[in-house]
């Protein structure tokens, strides 16, 4: 079973930064399996924001290019996602899914505003 932890979530100003992690833990080979950041906000469906594949190239929503990045370390099971130039329409709830199980996060809460 894979269980998938985030953090770093928190309230910042417009144009600030936030580096979210999610860390894995579980037998099982977190090489193998592509991760992606979701995010919801209220009221609204969950998207997909990021995902990083198995070679880690990347994917991005279009809202988000060009200001967010994903990355990993497969050493450690940790997935990121760093968080720049954020608009009060980043607020939401962010969660990490692991592509192979399925498994999802609890979500760390993002604020965005003056």
């Amino acid at each position: 079973q894979v269980q998938l932890v985030e953090s770093g979530g928190g309230l910042v100003q417009p144009g600030g930064s936030l580096r979210l992690s999610c860390e894995a833990s579980g037998s099982y080979l977190f090489s193998l399996s592509g991760m992606k950041w979701f995010r919801q906000a209220p009221g609204k469906q969950r998207e997909l924001v990021a995902y990083i594949h198995l070679d880690g190239t990347t994917n991005y929503a279009d809202s988000v290019k060009g200001r967010f990045t994903i990355s990993r370390d497969n050493a450690k099971k940790m997935v990121y996602l760093q968080m720049n130039s954020l608009k009060t329409e980043d607020t939401a709830v962010y969660y990490c899914n692991d592509e192979r199980s399925g498994s999802w996060g609890q979500g760390t809460q993002v604020t965005v505003s003056a």
